[in-house]
């Protein structure tokens, strides 16, 4: 490339590696200068409020320098917007005159994903002398400007056509809830109102499992991760003998509508319906609540009663126990007041709902295409930026 040279990241720029003051010297109360640890608050693009300060500086980053997470996850980077303390988990990065500090910071956003740390990745972590060896492509300063010019204005039509998407998934997920809202708020002609265990059974006796199939016999085995509030059935292919699953786990069959009582299950919310299970039967997590229909209500039904985001934020207030272990309280799972009509209308509901949520997933899933399309695209861009292509192509949106 015509004028380019290719230099190390410590020819071109001054590298702080953070270093964390002792913690007595910490607050929260806002006395000192911000102090950053990590990427928490790293946003889009600049760094946002702090939520420590320190009193004693050891490592500082000025504003304008370029901030990169240097321990799990390594690579992404921010601006600092002001004078900061940086920790062990932040270096910062001083571009000098040679290069425009954009230019520079478009470069990172397109070598991260060679640096990320996870598996299979280059480094777990990165030093300053890792940094330092970096090699980059640099054009003259004009090009670079022009570079980085084509990026931003090229990049803030992406972001914008990405904020829209996003919208439009939530707007799909909020009208597939607006429509459950309607369903169950109906009050109608031969509808009942009971207490859910008064129409399901909950948690049934493990010694049943052990009366459908001998002790020798495979059943599935299903865990928290396999449970979702988008998948109306558990899938899973993981199997325990029944001897060993009847050790500390909670036993379910087909047609058990499950339940997870535990944070941040329940907040996620996971919830799905037993089907196909190797002989018939399952077992899982102690924290599923297990629901089985006595035959007056469709397992189907009470999903989507309770795939609603009212029942859930309902739950999720009424939790108890300490931060990270908080479940939804016996009272709240075991009593809660189920609206239902006939059998038949059930079924009308279940299959109105089963058709607008395949149409509304269908929907999502479009967007979701069109973002990782979007997101592919700013790849693209960087990598024609740092093989001199950019400025010779045209970028649309």
């Amino acid at each position: 490339m015509k004028g380019w040279s290719l230099k190390t990241i410590g020819e071109i720029a001054e590298v702080i590696a953070g270093q964390s003051p002792k913690s007595k010297y910490y607050n929260e109360e806002g006395n000192g200068v911000p102090f950053y640890q990590g990427k928490k608050e790293f946003q889009d693009k600049y760094l946002g409020k702090p939520t420590k300060w320190t009193t004693k500086i050891t490592k500082e980053a000025l504003k304008g320098d370029i901030l990169m997470s240097v321990r799990a996850p390594v690579g992404p980077v921010n601006f600092s917007t002001e004078n900061i303390c940086i920790g062990r988990g932040l270096a910062a990065i001083r571009a000098n005159d040679n290069i425009n500090s954009n230019f520079l910071y478009s470069f990172f956003r397109y070598k991260e994903k060679e640096l990320i740390g996870n598996s299979g990745a280059v480094f777990n972590s990165i030093n300053k002398t890792q940094i330092s060896k970096l090699k980059i492509p640099i054009p003259p300063i004009e090009e670079q400007q022009q570079i980085v010019q084509i990026l931003d204005q090229a990049f803030a039509k992406i972001d914008q056509a990405i904020a829209n998407l996003t919208q439009n998934i939530q707007n799909a997920e909020d009208l597939f809830q607006s429509k459950l809202n309607q369903i169950f708020s109906q009050q109608g002609k031969g509808w009942e109102e009971k207490k859910v265990n008064k129409v399901f059974q909950i948690k049934p006796p493990k010694s049943e499992a052990k009366e459908l199939i001998s002790l020798k016999d495979e059943v599935s085995f299903a865990s928290m991760s396999e449970l979702g509030i988008n998948e109306l059935y558990l899938s899973t292919d993981k199997t325990k003998t029944l001897e060993e699953a009847y050790k500390g786990y909670t036993y379910f069959k087909n047609d058990d509508v499950l339940l997870a009582k535990i944070t941040p299950c329940f907040e996620n919310g996971k919830l799905g319906i037993a089907k196909n299970l190797k002989n018939e039967i399952g077992f899982g997590s102690s924290e599923f609540i297990v629901y089985r229909s006595n035959g007056e209500i469709i397992p189907e039904y009470l999903y989507h009663f309770m795939n609603r985001q009212n029942f859930r934020l309902e739950g999720e207030r009424l939790m108890k126990g300490a931060v990270g272990h908080k479940r939804i309280p016996k009272e709240f799972y075991e009593e809660f007041v189920i609206s239902y009509p006939s059998k038949e209308k059930q079924l009308e509901l279940i299959e109105n709902l089963k058709n607008l949520q395949t149409t509304i997933r269908n929907l999502q899933t479009q967007y979701s295409n069109k973002l990782q399309n979007l997101e592919e695209l700013k790849k693209s861009l960087l990598e024609k930026a740092f093989s001199g292509e950019l400025t010779k192509t045209a970028v649309e949106v």
